[in-house]
């Protein structure tokens, strides 16, 4: 089963949002199968289902991850993995 991350931003992204969804991306391509990475808005029915208040905010999972930062490389990599034993 795949590791859903699903990255909020704001509309047009900032720098963060975009550095956030960067950094997802490339924590898939580093671990492979079983994880997509999708980009929403803060302010769609997705953004308002988690009460997405800040940006960029990460969820793993359908649990909030990272809220009003850029996670790390190793520190997303962890959550994910983290994810897919509980699995």
């Amino acid at each position: 089963m795949d590791v859903i991350v699903k990255v909020f931003g704001s509309e047009p992204p900032c720098a963060k949002c975009k550095m956030a969804h960067d950094v997802a991306r490339k924590v898939r391509e580093k671990i492979g199968e079983g994880i997509v990475v999708e980009k929403y808005s803060a302010f769609s029915e997705e953004g308002d289902k988690y009460g997405v208040m800040m940006t960029p905010t990460v969820v793993v999972q359908d649990e909030i991850a990272v809220v009003g930062k850029v996670p790390s490389e190793k520190k997303l990599e962890e959550i994910i993995r983290s994810k897919m034993i509980g699995e």
